[in-house]
Order: C-alpha cells, then structure tokens, then sequence
C-alpha cells in the first residue's frame, strides 16, 4: 500500500467522505512530479488524514477511487470485488435466468470500480476500460472472472481499444482468455446475435432490456417505429409479441444489417417487417400519420456539459417531429442515454416539444436503465438512462 502520494486542499476532502469517486484537478494541493497515467496513488486531506485509494490520470478528474479504505490492490482485491458484483446479480435472479442470460456484472462507479465495465454473453464476458489504470489491471480482472464463474465462463473479451485514448497505445480489441462456444443470446424468448468486435457499446444495449419488454407488450397488432435501431432489439421483440407492422431506421448500414439478421433469427415473427438506411430526423419528417408506437433511442447527443445546451436542442427538435406525426392515441417511447442530460432536464425538454406541437400528452410510465446497472447513492454520475412513455391524444 505505499503508494505515491495526493494532497488535497483543505476541505476538499468532504466529497470523498461522501463517498464520491472523482477527484477534481482543482481539489489537488500537491502530488509527485512523475506520477504517470493509471499509476495507483494515496490520497489524504490537507490535514493528513487518509482517505483512500485510486488511479492517477491527467484530466480534469485526476483521481478516481478504487477504494475508500487502506487496502492491497492484489488478485485477492479484484476478487472480492467480482464476486460481491456477481452475488449482487445473482440476487436479482439473473445469473440463472430462463429470461435472459445476459446481463451487466460491473457498471463502474455503481459497483465502486471507476472506469470498469464488464458484461456476460452467454458465457462470454465482454471487458471495457475507460481509464487506463483499469485496464493495467487487466490480468488481475481476468483471473478473478475465471475464479468467479468457472466452467461457466468459457471466453474473456477485452474491448478497451474503442473506449480509452489512443495514445495509450491498445489499438486492438482482444481475446483474453478462451474462446466463445455461441454469439448468440436470449432475452425474454428472443434470439440475438452478438458482433463484441465491432458491435457499438460491448456488443448490446444490455441496459433496455426491461424497456424493450415494456415495448413488446403495448404492441401487439399494432404498426411500430423503431428508430435509432441498431441491432433491432425493440423491433425483435415486438415483433414475436405480435406487432401487425414494425419499421426499422438507423443511418448505419451496419446496424440495418445486423437488425435484419436478428429478425431473421427468429422464425416465430409473424408480422412484416422493414428496414431502412435514413438519418431519422429527415425521415420522421417525411413519414405519415399512422405509426401506433414510436420508439426514440438515439445515441447521447452530449458527452460533456458544453454539449449540452445544443442536445437538448437535439432532444427537443427530435421528439416535436415524432409528436407532430404519431397516431391520434398512439404511444412515444423516448430515451436519452446522455449523462450530463438528467432525468428532470430531460423531462421538461420533452414537455416543451409537447407544447410546441400542441399535442395533448400524458406521461404513461417514466423509466430508468435495470438493476444490473445500479446507480450508486453517493455518486449520482452512475445514473445515465432515462425514458419516458407518453400517450398522445
């Protein structure tokens, strides 16, 4: 644990105490002058007092906390931290599901590890650093995987080149250990194939699963807009829950394609089904009256607070198109994953396109992202999902 040293300055320890897990580089008084990026560091109050453990990098957040306690960061520290992830889980009922068997079993600061996201395929975990000093600890994570599941778990998937800088030099995405038995997952009856290499996040949009439920059961016998649709996991389930009609619109070709081998995968699907290549927002514009349900999950539209003002923007323009044109009585499922946009900014920018379109509108449910992706008490940055259901007169 002799660790190379932070300093705050005086007071700026409370947030710490509090449990946040970022330091600010405005909160720092001193630190070593050779401190390199993901080093492991010390840090104390300006009054000497301990305050924990984390992983140094240049930036405005220059510490994120691993641990608030003076401990060994060894095999027996990654350990635990798996396992107590995976028990967590497990009492949700998820790592012996007839529903699913994918699931997220790290979700950063929401399982006290900054910087760590780990989801299970199957079989497959599927790891993504978003800091380097996580993933220097790479060896240690895989070991304690394989420690946690055993048999169970037949490959590891580093998928970090995507999600850290480049000049860090992990250019390549990267078996770890094994190799898959199946690409292909189940979620509440539905078939999906996974592309972990080249799939947007860590191959699915594991955090609308109970969402995509919800969908499926307004939809049966009606016509459904799926747009920003990548790999089709609304259209899917909709479809096998008996949807008349669903169309699916993403302006990646690739994401079409891998839609349209998903509703391929399921033979069950009764109902017609069609995709389209389109940026969405010209195309919400173009399309007529007669969609029973709207789905918007566009990609978050603000990585920072000084994108912000312009996403609502985006959110706003977005959601008066797609009021503007729903059926009379119709349902609009609108998301935003940006983390900076919180759920009441969010709310009120949708309330103000209501209002633009002159459309009367009800709120049917407000929705979140699933428990195996906890949102930590003490760090509300944890919290990034958000949706809500609306009924359109």
């Amino acid at each position: 644990m002799n660790y190379p040293k932070i300093i705050l300055k005086k007071g700026k320890e409370i947030s710490l105490k509090r449990r946040h897990h970022w330091v600010f580089s405005g909160a720092i008084a001193e630190q070593e002058s050779d401190l390199e990026n993901g080093a492991l560091v010390n840090v104390y109050s300006r009054g000497g007092e301990f305050l924990g453990i984390g992983h140094f990098s240049n930036g405005s957040i220059m510490v994120r906390m691993i641990s608030f306690e003076k401990s060994e960061i060894d095999q027996n520290f990654w350990d635990e931290k798996i396992q107590s992830a995976f028990q967590l889980r497990n009492s949700l009922g998820l790592t012996d599901s007839s529903q699913t068997n994918v699931y997220r079993l790290i979700h950063g600061e929401g399982d006290l590890l900054p910087g760590l996201i780990i989801d299970f395929y199957n079989g497959t975990a599927v790891i993504q650093c978003h800091q380097i000093g996580m993933h220097q600890h790479l060896e240690n994570i895989s070991k304690a995987l394989q420690n946690c599941y055993g048999e169970k778990l037949k490959a590891i998937f580093d998928k970090s080149s995507e999600t850290l800088p480049k000049h860090f030099g992990i250019n390549e995405n990267n078996w770890v250990f094994g190799s898959p038995e199946t690409d292909l997952v189940q979620e509440y009856g539905a078939t999906y194939r996974i592309d972990w290499d080249k799939g947007q996040k860590t191959g699915f949009f594991i955090d609308q699963r109970e969402n995509r439920k919800l969908l499926a059961d307004y939809s049966k016998g009606k016509k459904v807009l799926n747009t920003f649709c990548y790999s089709g996991g609304f259209s899917v389930l909709a479809l096998l829950e008996g949807a008349e009609e669903v169309h699916s619109v993403d302006i990646s070709a690739k994401a079409i394609e891998l839609t349209e081998e998903n509703i391929k995968l399921n033979p069950e699907i009764k109902g017609k089904h069609e995709s389209k290549v389109a940026d969405v927002v010209k195309y919400i514009r173009e399309i007529g009256d007669d969609y029973d349900i709207i789905v918007l999950d566009p990609p978050a539209f603000a990585k920072n607070i000084k994108a912000r003002h312009n996403a609502v923007q985006a959110y706003k323009r977005l959601n008066a198109e797609a009021l503007k044109r729903i059926k009379k009585g119709g349902i609009l499922f609108t998301f935003s994953c940006s983390q900076v946009v919180d759920k009441n900014l969010f709310a009120h920018t949708v309330t103000a396109a209501a209002m633009e379109t002159g459309r009367r509108t009800r709120i049917l449910h407000q929705l979140s992202q699933p428990a195996d992706h906890p949102i930590n008490i003490f760090h509300p940055e944890t919290e990034y999902l958000k949706g809500l259901v609306l009924f359109v007169d």
